[in-house]
């Protein structure tokens, strides 16, 4: 399984608008093939900075995603709102308690 966590610095202006276009693209994020988890956290001490974080079953399942038109219309729009570069990781988990 790997683990993808996207971290994200927006304007402080267009948080609603992440949220708004989040919550309409959540759902065809959440049913890509291997897709087995997907949240959105945001940070207690800077609400401009949100996290992705999501399980897929494999990097093949990752890459089909990140590959996909919908993804490249969806990152296209999500960028448009940052107030800095994004940062990203692809981890496999280790263990888990």
């Amino acid at each position: 399984m790997i683990i993808r966590v996207v971290k994200m610095n927006f304007r402080a202006e267009e948080i609603d608008t992440f949220r708004a276009l989040f919550a309409a693209r959540k759902d065809t994020i959440r049913a890509f093939p291997g897709c087995q988890h997907l949240a959105l956290l945001q940070d207690v001490n800077h609400p401009n900075i949100f996290f992705t974080y999501s399980h897929w079953d494999s990097e093949q399942h990752l890459k089909h995603y990140r590959y996909s038109e919908f993804f490249k219309e969806t990152w296209g729009m999500t960028k448009a709102l940052f107030a800095d570069k994004a940062e990203a990781w692809s981890l496999d988990q280790q263990a888990s308690l």
